[in-house]
């Protein structure tokens, strides 16, 4: 299978890249820039091509040349403050760009896309755990932006015969994330032997999903024949608090000098973030997909790869 990913630059596309070049089948990274460690395995089954999703014709000519079987769609500027800071920007790109996504695929023929969203679509959870089926209530632009990238996606299905399947994700976490966020702040500074202390946050409770959940939820969802939703979370299916998170980390890293205050998640002193919980991801076992990480057994893979790295 030919598979083009948008974004096959990025942090999860990268992951996603080696697992469809590992299976045998030919990955297209699209993006603006690629690190120098991808470049260098370039090769018959990886095509990295340079472009820019807002970019229509350049899309679309991409397409028409490399000729994908089905598309993973990741390229999006992601993350809650980013969309506050530069609301405009983060609609053209994760708005605006999806379209021109949907445009190149009608235009080459393909039907197959699965895009990467957001538990941010929620907004407020409604109970402890979030399932597809609640109603979806975005508070910030980023969330607002990928609950608005699924609807544009059923409208090109029930026009343009496309096929897209949106993966609900919370909290992703892996060695080498590019943006300061719980627990990868915290596992980096325990395993790095550093002090440190968040001054909110300890009560919120979260979905935290493991980097290779994500990837094999990815796989599962490209790879499905007929499925009755175009929706499913992906994550543990556990919510811990990063109070409960600090307790395991240290119990994982003894003498882990981390700590984290009672109260809400703050996303900047003015703004808490919303409720989360757990994502339901019931629905998600009909396309093949099953947690494989939980709290304990994600950080645990997360030390064993982060000192490995560090050899």
């Amino acid at each position: 299978m030919r598979v083009l990913v948008t974004g096959g630059g990025g942090y999860i596309g990268q992951q996603v890249v080696e697992a469809l070049t590992g299976r045998g089948d030919v990955a297209i990274a699209f993006d603006a820039c690629f690190p120098p460690m991808l470049r260098a395995t370039e090769s018959k089954n990886l095509r990295l091509v340079e472009g820019d999703i807002t970019d229509l014709a350049g899309l679309a000519a991409a397409f028409q040349a490399e000729k994908p079987d089905a598309v993973i769609h990741l390229a999006a500027i992601v993350g809650v403050l980013f969309s506050i800071n530069s609301p405009s920007n983060v609609v053209r790109v994760n708005v605006q760009g999806s379209i021109n996504v949907f445009e190149a695929m009608r235009l080459a023929g393909i039907r197959r896309v699965v895009h990467m969203s957001s538990e941010e679509v929620y907004g407020d959870f409604a109970g402890p755990i979030a399932n597809e089926s609640d109603c979806p209530q975005p508070r910030m632009p980023y969330g607002i932006t990928k609950l608005a990238v699924e609807q544009l996606g059923r409208t090109y299905r029930e026009l343009h015969g496309l096929d897209p399947i949106n993966l609900r994700t919370s909290w992703v976490y892996g060695v080498g994330l590019p943006r300061p966020r719980a627990p990868t702040t915290f596992l980096d500074a325990a395993l790095e032997k550093r002090r440190y202390h968040l001054d909110h946050g300890g009560d919120a409770a979260i979905d935290f999903t493991y980097m290779a959940d994500v990837v094999s939820g990815i796989l599962y969802a490209l790879d499905v024949g007929p499925h009755e939703f175009d929706v499913y979370n992906i994550g543990s299916g556990e919510a811990t608090t990063l109070k409960e998170m600090v307790v395991t980390i240290q119990d994982l890293v003894p003498g882990a000098e981390i700590s984290v205050a009672d109260g809400p998640y703050r996303f900047s002193q003015a703004l808490n973030a919303p409720v989360k919980g757990a994502l339901n991801v019931t629905r998600a076992k009909a396309i093949g997909f099953v947690p494989k990480f939980n709290r304990r057994g994600g950080f645990q893979a997360y030390i064993d790869e982060w000192r490995k790295t560090r050899r």
